[in-house]
């Protein structure tokens, strides 16, 4: 039998949350039904679609394939939906999503441009918040439908898996500093931090407890133009993502990989209640540009 759209948007869901219960709370389904129709759509094609693993379930290589091709099903359906969507009459839908200056200077404003160029009846009011709390604090208090936000997050909300970005090390020149970093490089190691007890301190504060370093505060301050100044006149080292090093700092830092590699999911999050058309819109365009983790073989 062929798949219907309910089984499609499931799978992608699930291939996006890595959890049954992740998925079912992203669809506003539940978790029984959910499950019937992956295990369903299993028994239909012939093939497991999912490798169970504890509480988290992986994709098999012919899951992996039938997600890539879902999304292109999805993403085709949502543009026959807008064809009967009125252009330039009346009112345009807005959709409002907030972020970090951090995450809007590069994958909220492409993924932005990239959405309205597709949907041009649709405007996006892209807001930016210095911290995640009050990003997330837009939502809660219902403000914004959507928000851009580094992941896992401790609050009720639900969240879409979209990318991994690696978080590096950036220090003045010249820093004799082995490349790439073993974490244990960072006792002792002056460096440039957000203030006490702001989120990202306290994040920061957790990792490298669970690291078991301790760094020497050389400069705390939460303006990102204070980070790169930190930096550049040779106070201290900053942790920040690699994708937004290169336009803040060009060639007056030195940037290291950590090994093991220290990547940072991203993702979208909103309240569980149901959404907009430009919202769900918004959150198939983001997730079909992350790519599918292929299983390794």
């Amino acid at each position: 039998m062929t798949p219907t759209l309910a089984q499609l948007r499931y799978l992608v869901a699930v291939a996006d949350c890595r959890s049954i219960t992740g998925a079912a709370a992203s669809v506003f389904v539940a978790q029984s039904a959910l499950s019937r129709a992956v295990q369903a759509m299993e028994r239909d094609l012939g093939v497991d679609l999912l490798a169970r693993r504890g509480r988290g379930v992986d994709l098999t290589p012919e899951g992996a394939r039938v997600v890539r091709l879902a999304r292109t099903v999805l993403d085709a359906v949502e543009a026959i939906d807008d064809i009967g969507t009125p252009h330039g009459l009346g009112a345009r839908a807005a959709l409002s999503l907030v972020t970090t200056p951090t995450l809007a200077l590069d994958l909220a404003s492409e993924l932005v441009h990239t959405f309205t160029e597709r949907h041009p009846g649709l405007d996006v009011r892209l807001h930016q918040y210095d911290s995640r709390e009050a990003v997330v604090q837009e939502l809660t208090q219902g403000r914004a439908e959507l928000a851009l936000v580094d992941l896992p997050l401790d609050q009720d909300l639900s969240t879409h898996y979209i990318q991994e970005r690696e978080v590096v090390l950036i220090s003045p020149a010249g820093s004799a500093l082995p490349d790439p970093l073993p974490f244990r490089a960072l006792d002792g190691l002056p460096m440039v931090l957000p203030t006490p007890g702001t989120g990202r301190r306290t994040e920061m504060e957790a990792m490298f407890s669970c690291l078991g370093v301790r760094p020497v505060p050389c400069l705390e301050v939460d303006e990102r133009l204070g980070w790169v100044t930190g930096v550049t006149d040779g106070r201290g080292s900053l942790i920040w993502y690699r994708d937004v090093v290169a336009r803040a700092f060009g060639s007056r830092a030195e940037i290291r990989s950590f090994t093991p590699p220290l990547l940072r999911p991203v993702g979208i999050a909103h309240a569980r209640r149901p959404l907009s058309r430009a919202a769900r819109a918004f959150i198939a365009h983001a997730r079909h540009k992350a790519p599918v983790r292929e299983p390794s073989r």
